[in-house]
């Protein structure tokens, strides 16, 4: 090899993995379709190995093309952090901070990106509601910065983990299925209702499943969901209840014929964190994101 690649080519790759089309890469990047495929077919000179997969369209990467692109991520990464700063030395920081979020948590993580854009206007923060899994494959291979995620040691890996809150949990019910109008439901009680749950992909799926084992009971849902919109939908419309934590059934929206009750026996917490890389430096964007959460 010549040369190494220049941030530019790794630029181009990363487009590609995103919008897995030639065409829309190219127009994303500001340059032609055929400019586009000649850089990628230079790049697979430069290093020896064919990168993508080709037919009458993009097929995909190839095994050496999957590595490049997870280096081509990490070089981009590290290329952000020295920029970034060189901002924060002049007293501004802005860019793109990438987060994975597990969908219980995302009003919390709104309301942080909120705080942390009065601080630093010109930060963009992207959110995107994953499942546990994906968040730590994200961060793993440099498509995230960060996440908001359940503590799981098996899970997180190498990852950097830092505790945020206690997640508690509540029943959501219409009012004509609730056991009671005010103050708590048993689990045991909560099973005998119809019932919208997460999809069993879903962490908080899991968490449900295994309070429900514990305590004995196997309740038949009646619809699942990976959005917690759908799921609160079912409650206001009166056709079933859902399980969800405490803060995230505080920030919804039930009407007049909806209630919340706590639920116990057993009283159930789970701890929320911010996940990153476990590095001895990082990008200024996650320093700033660790303000905001009260962490530093």
């Amino acid at each position: 090899m010549d040369r190494y690649p220049d941030i530019r080519d790794l630029q181009l790759l990363l487009a590609l993995a995103h919008h897995k089309h030639f065409t829309q890469a190219a127009s994303d990047c500001g340059i032609s379709q055929p400019a586009f495929s000649a850089r990628i077919r230079a790049l697979e000179k430069e290093l020896g190995v064919p990168i993508v997969s080709r037919g009458n369209k993009f097929l995909g990467f190839t095994k050496d093309g999957e590595l490049v692109l997870k280096w081509a991520r990490e070089m981009l990464v590290s290329a952000e952090g020295l920029r970034q700063d060189i901002e924060v030395s002049k007293g501004t920081l802005s860019g793109v901070l990438a987060l994975g979020v597990v969908p219980t948590a995302l009003p919390y993580a709104a309301s942080i990106a909120a705080r942390l854009r009065l601080s630093y206007g010109q930060l963009m923060i992207q959110i995107q509601a994953l499942t546990s899994s994906q968040i730590v494959r994200g961060i793993s291979d440099f498509s995230l910065n960060a996440g908001i995620t359940y503590k799981d040691e098996n899970e997180l890996g190498l990852l950097r983990f830092e505790p945020i809150y206690d997640e508690h949990y509540v029943l959501l019910s219409p009012t004509r299925l609730a056991p009671r109008n005010e103050g708590a439901a048993t689990w045991t009680e909560a099973a005998a209702l119809p019932l919208c749950l997460l999809s069993r992909d879903m962490r908080f799926r899991r968490i449900v499943d295994d309070v429900f084992q514990r305590v004995g009971v196997t309740p038949e849902p009646v619809m699942e969901t990976n959005a917690f919109t759908a799921a609160l939908a079912q409650v206001n419309n009166g056709s079933a209840a859902t399980i969800a934590p405490q803060e995230l059934g505080d920030s919804l929206f039930l009407d007049e014929n909806s209630i919340s009750l706590s639920l116990i026996d057993p009283v159930i917490q789970n701890t929320i964190g911010l996940a990153t890389p476990d590095q001895e430096t990082s990008l200024p964007a996650i320093a700033a994101l660790r303000g905001a959460l009260g962490l530093v």
